[in-house]
């Protein structure tokens, strides 16, 4: 989030939050490096789906209500709203207490990686960013978001 200035959005913080959310799940080394391993700072698997889903309330409607708001155009709504369905099936199926081993040994949860990875690289090249660079903390997504 450093390249493109995501304050060129109206609703940049939310889209900010959405994107931490979506490069946390969609990267599996970070899964067992920090999730697994119980690193501070980066929050669980149940704290990226809120940030996902806590401003936008897309657990209940479409990414699309937010085209040109939060996401560019249709084409990342759609590889948002896909990520959605697929992380919230395995919430739902695990439960949100449910221990970070839960959500990884689930039989879908490649699946919804790999849907959270498209819609984050789409996200983040569009932002001007690199999406192979390492999750932020959450300390640093709170930096981003103050301005």
């Amino acid at each position: 989030m450093g390249g493109m200035p995501l304050n060129d959005m109206p609703w940049w913080r939310w889209r900010a939050n959405v994107r931490s959310a979506l490069h946390m799940l969609s990267d599996p080394g970070f899964h067992h490096s920090v999730w697994l391993a119980g690193q501070e700072g980066y929050g669980d698997v149940t704290d990226a789906v809120y940030r996902l889903v806590e401003d936008t309330w897309l657990d209940n409607w479409s990414a699309e209500k937010y085209v040109g708001a939060i996401f560019r155009d249709s084409a990342e709504a759609q590889l948002v709203d896909l990520a959605v369905l697929r992380v919230l099936r395995i919430l739902h199926q695990v439960g949100p207490d449910a221990p970070v081993s839960a959500y990884l040994e689930h039989p879908g949860w490649p699946e919804a990686v790999h849907a959270a990875r498209e819609a984050h690289v789409r996200l983040a090249v569009a932002d001007g960013d690199d999406p192979d660079a390492a999750p932020r903390s959450l300390d640093v997504l709170r930096i981003l978001t103050r301005a």
